[in-house]
């Protein structure tokens, strides 16, 4: 009877000890299942983007503003993000008159500087804009970047320059054909800053107007012509107006690309570091550009408007360049009047563009 009895306590003990067993082991498993099924902790927000406002004056469709939203892209992309840049082109936040001091003023977070536009603003870097035969955008564009890179020029110190460029050489777009220098004598031609300068060394009259003017000018003969790069026979349409060219490599129009200091020491590191990173690699993209749509809009106005194409002689050539050597010889003089090496800077430019011809 003893023995029934411990059996039976005994089988008791191990019933219990098999039921407390298994509701431990649901526990741990509920336990378990419950850590396996929250959510995983999420990763910090990313921060919101910081926006800034980009303002270019000429129309959405020209180089100057073709390059600004390929800078914006690059920037968006390579900071991941960091910034959203919004553009506003076609003077519709800041004109070109007003662009410089939009900036440094807040108006605008960034702008598209027409450098040429404002004669004695820029004393070193206008030495880029001299008649040295430049052959291409690419190549100007290159030594004005190089030339910022080394002296630093204390005319730009009231922004954040993000880079610098400039256009393929101006040439002759007339109504009538210019093929020599003789041709060019009392004709009058739209010119501007240093280009206007050159014309007139060469015996043209020289008629300052807005690029807007220009077709009611030629429609009304106030002019007979025009002097800039060529790209504007077909983004301006004058092929229609002036079915001849004339190839006289003469001065570059310089443009700078510069932020509002406050705002650029705002931006986060990798903002600015992307920014940094594509300063000379867009300076050589926007020549690049430039100098490839030129050469597509010359064959257009071939092709659609039966452009006819002169270039001037080796003589008319050294002729220019004889003509042309006293806008040297003045830039010279100003920039020592403003306590800069004109000498030394003179030379660095000829060798940049000895370095970067192509």
């Amino acid at each position: 009877m003893k023995r029934i009895f411990l059996l039976t306590a005994l089988l008791g003990a191990l019933l219990l000890a098999g039921c407390g067993g298994s509701g431990d082991q649901q526990a741990a498993q509920k336990s378990e299942t419950q850590t396996e099924g929250q959510p995983a902790a999420e990763a910090p927000a990313k921060p919101e983007p910081v926006k800034l406002t980009y303002a270019n004056f000429p129309p959405a469709f020209t180089v100057p503003c073709v390059q600004m939203e390929r800078w914006k892209d690059e920037v968006q992309n390579r900071s991941d993000g960091a910034v959203a840049v919004e553009t506003f082109p076609g003077g519709t936040l800041l004109n070109a008159k007003n662009m410089l001091r939009g900036v440094i003023e807040g108006q605008a977070d960034i702008g598209c500087v027409a450098m040429s536009y404002m004669p004695g603003v820029f004393p070193l870097s206008s030495v880029v804009e001299m008649p040295v035969g430049f052959h291409s955008g690419k190549t100007s564009s290159q030594v004005l970047w190089a030339m910022y890179e080394k002296y630093q020029p204390a005319e730009l110190k009231d922004v954040k320059v993000l880079t610098l460029f400039a256009t393929p050489p101006s040439n002759i777009m007339s109504r009538t054909p210019v093929k020599s220098i003789a041709d060019m004598q009392g004709l009058e031609l739209r010119g501007n800053g240093t280009s206007g300068k050159f014309l007139d060394a060469l015996g043209a009259v020289t008629v300052s107007m807005p690029m807007p003017e220009v077709p009611d000018a030629l429609q009304k003969s106030i002019v007979q012509g025009l002097y800039t790069s060529l790209e504007v026979l077909q983004d301006m349409k004058f092929a229609e107006f002036c079915p001849y060219a004339t190839i006289t490599d003469g001065p570059v129009y310089i443009f700078a690309v510069v932020m509002n200091k406050a705002k650029w020491d705002a931006l986060p590191e990798a903002a600015k570091k992307a920014m940094d990173g594509l300063s000379a690699e867009q300076a050589a993209w926007t020549g690049e550009y430039w100098d490839t749509h030129t050469a597509e809009a010359v064959e257009w106005a071939i092709q659609n408007h039966g452009l006819q194409v002169f270039e001037f002689s080796d003589e008319d050539k050294a002729t220019a360049r004889e003509k042309s050597a006293a806008i040297i010889d003045a830039w010279k003089q100003s920039a020592t009047a403003a306590g800069l090496p004109a000498d030394q800077i003179m030379d660095d430019l000829l060798a940049f563009k000895a370095q970067f011809a192509n």
